[in-house]
């Protein structure tokens, strides 16, 4: 499979990393991912995580506005300003940053959500708080379009 899907949480040890999930580092190896791209999510409080042609992306859409505009400069303050570079360790484990802390409410346990292209980084329970929203959004859409 080349794609992040399911999800998955797992405990910070006392040292501040968290074990990756097995498949979503089969994906990071099959795609040949050594170096990885993390940013603040836009929407959700995440942390989202790919391989550099993720970066690529949104630099290809800055670079297709005006550079002066203020759509280039919002995007290069959410992508450049809310993103690092972070690498796994030799046993799969990632550290689990005051980047990563601050902006997600994670303590002591991550929620790994994969989005296809891409991974992320949720609190436990933020997640099922929004997983739960989204699924009773989808299912009021469904029953009111009948």
């Amino acid at each position: 499979m080349n794609r992040f899907l399911s999800n998955a949480t797992n405990r910070i040890d006392a040292k501040g990393r968290v074990s990756v999930p097995s498949s979503f580092r089969a994906v990071l190896a099959q795609r040949d991912i050594r170096e990885l791209y993390c940013f603040q999510d836009f929407v959700f409080p995440a942390i989202s995580i790919g391989g550099p042609d993720l970066l690529d992306r949104f630099e290809r859409q800055i670079a297709s506005e005006d550079p002066f505009s203020p759509a280039a400069n919002q995007m290069s303050l959410l992508i450049h300003g809310g993103g690092v570079f972070m690498k796994l360790d030799s046993e799969g484990r990632l550290m689990v940053t005051d980047f990563i802390r601050d902006f997600t409410g994670i303590s002591a346990e991550v929620t790994f959500v994969g989005r296809a292209d891409h991974f992320q980084l949720w609190a436990p329970q933020t997640f099922e708080a929004m997983q739960a929203a989204a699924r009773t959004e989808r299912r009021l859409r469904g029953l009111g379009s009948e």
